[in-house]
């Protein structure tokens, strides 16, 4: 007889508390830009929102899916160079933009 063991749940980052004051990341409904977008980071989608560090075309993003009540909703922040959306992922994973 084979005993298997559960498989744990992997976690992965979770955003820091909401620190005040705060910057505002300028959320805009999800476009359909490109045919393909590289996840690089992703926060744990244990929450009902969650947070993707993403890739393309040159540019980088961040994606906020929220989900609620059966209901999905899909944000991004604007595209932009990947130093700065770089500098604003470690700011909303440490809580400091939101």
């Amino acid at each position: 007889m084979v005993v298997v063991a559960p498989v744990e749940r992997y976690h992965s980052h979770h955003i820091g508390a909401l620190q005040e004051p705060h910057e505002r990341i300028d959320w805009r409904p999800e476009q359909p830009r490109v045919e393909r977008v590289r996840i690089k980071e992703h926060t744990c989608d244990c929450k009902a929102t969650f947070y993707e560090l993403c890739q393309a075309a040159g540019l980088m993003f961040i994606r906020r899916t929220h989900r609620q009540m059966g209901e999905v909703i899909v944000h991004e922040s604007p595209w932009v160079v990947a130093k700065e959306t770089q500098g604003l992922w470690l700011r909303l994973l440490m809580g400091s933009a939101r």
